[in-house]
């Protein structure tokens, strides 16, 4: 591939990735807006972007701001009474506590729903074919194995054979096959317990083995089987991406809680230019990856900022609900500087990991 393809390549990637961006901040501020201004609170600015406004607009009926700022890094809704003492009747910090609890919650809710209708239209764009149980094909995976790879190793002894269907790996329960293979390579870099459903009965398969691999520094259970798969159904398609998006939520947990003990080191977070990697990547690899990187990012943003963090919308919840246990409204003065210096410790955790991407690249 000569240098000016690539060159338009990878420009091509960085305007993707500026849509994927935009369209999950969108999204969020969609909802915090929607859900501020059904509670008739006061909007200064609905804004997408941070930084110098590029372009804005504003509403003669509501006199409220829409912009679109230069760094597509966030985007906000300014409301009175966020960040401060209010005059205004219609400030937020007058408005019922679950008014503001459903405001501020609204927005993340919002990105987890998006991952939902994201991984639905991935299931149903998939091309990979299971079969059934008559020998049919189905795109959609169970947890029950239908054959296993050469020399596996978890169905040696009394391990997992042909024809069980998975219900738990460890002490987690497992409603798909995505969620199987996750699990398994999540749990599986060392023995672990399998449920399983056997010949009608249940039975507990004890220190179950898996082959491993490494990536990131870290060590990852290996599948060493195939599923079964079912039909497309509307009822179908909706469990299986409810059950992925539930998968997808507990990975990022998971994720928090593997940087916390050591398992996974720094190199394993990214920031803007390594998620605009990955989704170059993922769109290279087709439709059914880069939707699936969409729903897994867009689920990371709502989940991160459920965090209980200053400057995040968890920080703003946990405030609200010391409020609410206590009865007495914290000074919103204090607040507001408490959510400044959060805002400014992410900031700087943002460049040192753009900086360590940056790094990568070369």
């Amino acid at each position: 591939m000569n240098r000016g393809v690539v060159y338009i390549t990878t420009i091509l990637y960085i305007i993707l990735a500026l849509l994927v961006f935009g369209v999950m901040i969108f999204i969020h501020e969609l909802g915090h807006f929607v859900a501020a201004r059904l509670s008739k609170v006061t909007i200064y600015e609905f804004a997408i972007g941070m930084g110098p406004k590029l372009f804005s607009w504003k509403s003669k009926k509501y006199d409220t701001t829409y912009a679109l700022r230069l760094f597509p890094i966030g985007g906000f809704v300014s409301m009175a009474g966020e960040d401060g003492e209010s005059d205004d009747e219609n400030a937020f910090n007058k408005k019922p506590f679950w008014k503001r609890f459903l405001i501020l919650l609204v927005g993340p809710g919002m990105n987890i729903i998006l991952g939902f209708v994201l991984t639905f239209a991935m299931l149903l764009s998939s091309a990979i074919e299971y079969r059934t149980d008559d020998g049919r094909l189905g795109q959609l995976a169970k947890t029950e194995i239908a054959v296993f790879e050469d020399n596996a190793i978890s169905n040696t002894g009394d391990g997992l054979k042909v024809g069980d269907k998975v219900l738990k790996v460890g002490k987690v329960s497992v409603h798909t096959g995505n969620e199987l293979v996750y699990e398994i390579m999540h749990q599986g870099y060392k023995s672990v317990d399998i449920l399983v459903e056997r010949d009608g009965e249940k039975k507990m398969l004890e220190d179950v083995s898996f082959g491993t691999f490494s990536e990131a520094g870290a060590t990852f259970g290996s599948v060493d089987f195939y599923v079964k798969g079912e039909d497309s159904t509307l009822w179908n398609l909706t469990r299986h991406a409810f059950f992925n998006s539930c998968s997808m939520i507990k990975m990022v947990w998971d994720s928090l809680g593997d940087l916390i003990t050591g398992r996974f080191g720094l190199d394993a977070v990214s920031g803007p230019v390594g998620i605009t990697e990955q989704i170059g990547e993922s769109a290279k690899a087709g439709s059914t990856n880069f939707l699936y990187m969409f729903a897994l990012i867009t689920i990371n943003l709502g989940v991160m900022n459920l965090l209980p963090i200053p400057a995040l919308d968890g920080g703003r919840l946990l405030f609200l609900l010391i409020e609410g246990l206590t009865r007495k409204k914290i000074n919103p003065n204090v607040e507001a500087y408490i959510h400044f210096a959060g805002l400014v410790i992410l900031f700087g955790i943002m460049i040192l990991v753009t900086f360590k991407d940056i790094l990568k690249l070369f």
